[in-house]
């Protein structure tokens, strides 16, 4: 078999994806790296694989198993890999994707399938039951860095959160920075974007879910905060550099605050992200 070079057209077409302009006209992306990709191909998004020679020998199941599975492979020259790519040290395994995002509806309301008991969904069920009730819901409020919000989303899967709502305007979760920190979670966790926060926070209201605003002030402490994470709750994170805008964060039900018992003035967002959605799969998934 002959490899593609870098100009073919679908290689062409391909590295476009790293343009966002690009993503939006097509509805798809690239997901670079065996974790990625092998998330990618489980939940059956991917278009087609490239691999390099090298790739092939590192990876040969995952690539054998996307043949099996009836997905377009494609083995490309290593310069069209180095393009595909965007790390320094290119893995030469790249998936073309179909977007991931959904309607902001199914985050709110997903219909999960669970088999005996699942704590994630606060559930015990014994007939396959569908379950139709979001305990956890993580809503970053204008995040930018790609970096972090992968981070984030790589966190609520961690913790077997129901969702990510990305409000505001953030960033592309098909950024591929963003994919990459993800490490697969990205494919794991349902995921919407809503770029007006009065309709995501009128939407939670609605559900009957407890929004929580995340900020230094706030007048819950987040140790003590153990009856209000055990319903349905969805926690608003602020942006990197300015925080959860004030006006936002006064229309949460409740203003949680997480304890420094050092000298560290604040957390970043993924830092803070992280304890507080473990802190409520804590309470969640507590023994009942």
């Amino acid at each position: 078999m002959d490899a593609l070079s870098e100009h073919n057209p679908r290689v062409v077409s391909a590295v476009k994806l790293h343009r966002g302009a690009h993503r939006r006209r097509t509805g798809l992306f690239l997901a670079e790296g065996a974790n990625s990709v092998a998330a990618a191909l489980d939940t059956e998004r991917v278009v087609e694989l490239f691999y390099s020679v090298r790739a092939a020998e590192r990876e040969h199941e995952l690539v054998a198993g996307a043949v099996a599975t009836g997905v377009r492979t494609t083995l490309v020259s290593e310069r069209a890999a180095e393009l595909l790519g965007e790390t320094v040290t290119p893995p030469g395994l790249v998936a073309v994707c179909r977007q991931v995002d959904v309607p902001l509806p199914q985050v709110l309301s997903p219909a999960t399938h669970v088999s005996g008991s699942d704590a994630s969904v606060g559930l015990s069920t014994s007939d396959g039951a569908l379950v139709r009730s979001p305990l956890m819901l993580a809503v970053p409020v204008e995040i930018a860095d790609p970096g972090n919000a992968g981070t984030l989303i790589r966190v609520a899967d961690a913790v077997g959160a129901n969702g990510v709502v990305l409000a505001g305007d953030s960033v592309d979760p098909h950024n591929g920075k963003c994919v990459r920190a993800c490490a697969g979670s990205l494919f794991h966790v349902p995921l919407a974007r809503e770029r007006d926060i009065d309709s995501v926070l009128a939407a939670l209201a609605e559900a009957g879910i407890t929004v929580l605003a995340t900020t230094a002030r706030g007048e819950v402490d987040l140790d003590d905060a153990d009856d209000i994470l055990s319903g349905p709750v969805a926690w608003l994170f602020g942006n990197e550099a300015h925080g959860l805008n004030p006006a936002v964060a006064a229309r949460a039900d409740h203003r949680i605050r997480i304890p420094i018992h050092g000298r560290a003035e604040s957390l970043n967002l993924a830092a803070a992200a992280a304890i507080c959605l473990y802190a409520g799969a804590r309470v969640q998934h507590r023994p009942r």
